[in-house]
């Protein structure tokens, strides 16, 4: 597995939907790669972070910015 990989498998990883082969390739990859490992970190400190917020704390136009971000995204 690669690092771009992982990029792409996160958040099925992290809420546990992954089959189990792939979810032991993507930890057996963590297990030798640095990089991956702080950022698997940062995903989950940011998934936390932006569970404690309330939408009246996000300033309007980064919720614009997020929205457009998403849209183009999505498409």
């Amino acid at each position: 597995m690669r690092c771009k990989e992982i990029v792409d498998l996160l958040g099925d990883y992290l809420d546990g939907d992954l089959d189990p082969e792939t979810a032991k390739a993507l930890e057996a990859h963590l297990s030798d790669c640095h990089p991956c490992v702080s950022f698997v970190n940062t995903y989950r400190g940011t998934i936390t972070a932006s569970r404690k917020l309330l939408v009246e704390d996000i300033p309007p136009e980064l919720i614009s910015r997020l929205r457009e971000f998403l849209n183009q995204r999505c498409r």
